[in-house]
């Protein structure tokens, strides 16, 4: 009887210790339980810049980015006279070596390059802000074009080394055809 009371004394202490505490959690890889304690000064911020944002539904589209330029719109002829270029022009003989090469004022009327540079939008694309940036992205990937080629092109076969040779050449001279580009565009975009 002696321990059939101890027994039970420790039973009824047992039930009594696990009564005043709360039960154990129960272990789960995917719980997690926060310890930290709310900062009220951030839920006050968090509060604030909510009262100014802008809640789209689900599935909606947001909100559109306005193509509003900050700049004013760029005047190619104006900032040609300013630059002084066609005189540059002149005084380099650019015009004589031109028509040495055959491209007159004649040529290219017949050949129509004014009215091709107009459908592909030659002027539009020179007054846009970001031609500058993607001639200059364009000159550098060319430039990188020859080199990668060059490297990973193997040199087995003839026709292998003229490839190597056409894609660097071509590459050299469109990379700085668009630096030079990019370069010119630039200049003409900036105001005094």
């Amino acid at each position: 009887m002696v321990c059939r009371s101890i027994t039970m004394e420790a039973a009824t202490v047992g039930i009594a210790f696990s009564n005043s505490f709360p039960p154990a959690p129960t272990f789960s890889p995917l719980l997690v339980q926060s310890m930290a304690k709310p900062n009220p000064s951030a839920t006050k911020t968090l509060i604030s810049s909510r009262k100014a944002a802008t809640v789209f539904p689900e599935g909606e589209p947001g909100p559109r980015t306005s193509v509003r330029s900050t700049t004013p719109p760029v005047k190619l002829l104006t900032r040609v006279e300013q630059l002084r270029l066609l005189t540059k022009a002149e005084k380099a003989g650019l015009l004589s070596a031109a028509e040495k090469f055959g491209l007159s004022l004649s040529t290219i009327e017949q050949l129509g390059l004014l009215s091709k540079a107009e459908e592909f939008g030659v002027l539009s694309a020179a007054s846009n802000p970001g031609t500058p940036t993607t001639l200059l992205s364009l000159s550098l990937g060319l430039l990188l074009l020859g080199p990668v080629c060059v490297y990973l092109v193997p040199e087995d076969y003839p026709w292998e080394v003229v490839l190597q040779v056409a894609i660097a050449l071509l590459s050299v001279v469109g990379g700085s055809a668009a630096f030079a580009a990019s370069n010119l565009v630039s200049i003409l975009q900036k105001s005094n």
